[in-house]
């Protein structure tokens, strides 16, 4: 039986999995927020919305360290 080194726990492959899981999960929850009868907190949205961009620039970051460069 083999155990996972903790450095397994935090590969940057898992790291862009999680990102990716948080990113989906503030669209909808962005999205109910938009579409709800009683309106959001302005504050509060543009805060999650800031959130997402923010995950959605640390995930195109990290996909560009993954993907092996091409020859020139």
């Amino acid at each position: 039986m083999t155990h996972e080194a903790p450095e397994d726990l935090r590969s940057p492959q898992r790291q862009l999995i999680e990102w990716q899981m948080a990113h989906a999960d503030l669209d909808a929850l962005i999205d109910q927020a938009v579409g709800a009868p009683l309106p959001l907190d302005e504050l509060l949205l543009r805060r999650l919305k800031k959130r997402r961009l923010a995950l959605r620039d640390q995930i195109a970051q990290l996909q560009s360290m993954l993907v092996p460069k091409e020859p020139a």
